[in-house]
């Protein structure tokens, strides 16, 4: 998943160039490609914030990647807990909450 900019939301296919936010949601089959490769493109692509949502364990995390001055991503947190930021815009994702609905998801997917 992006997040574009509004002047950019019209545009087909639309060029990584212009997210302001990619967000990575992990599946048991592409975590190296999820954490490792992707970043890679997004980060020489200049996409400023990039998050990685883990639903794997048993408490999903999320993990916020800034692009440094180098060039590469760095670490700007890390959690298991409700997750509050203000890049790109002020959000709060409840991870303990999404923890809880995809539990019961899988559950009925079990039965």
């Amino acid at each position: 998943m992006v997040a574009l900019r509004p002047d950019h939301v019209t545009r087909s296919p639309v060029p990584v160039e212009d997210a302001i936010l990619a967000v990575e949601v992990i599946s048991p089959d592409s975590t190296f490609r999820d954490m490792y490769d992707k970043a890679r493109v997004y980060a020489h692509a200049g996409v400023p914030t990039y998050w990685v949502v883990d639903p794997l364990h048993e408490r999903m995390t999320l993990t916020e990647m800034v692009l440094g001055p180098t060039g590469e991503y760095e670490p700007a947190a890390h959690t298991d807990d409700v997750f509050s930021t203000e890049r790109p815009w002020k959000v709060t994702v409840d991870l303990p909450a999404l923890t809880a609905r995809w539990a019961g998801l899988r559950g009925r997917a079990d039965r």
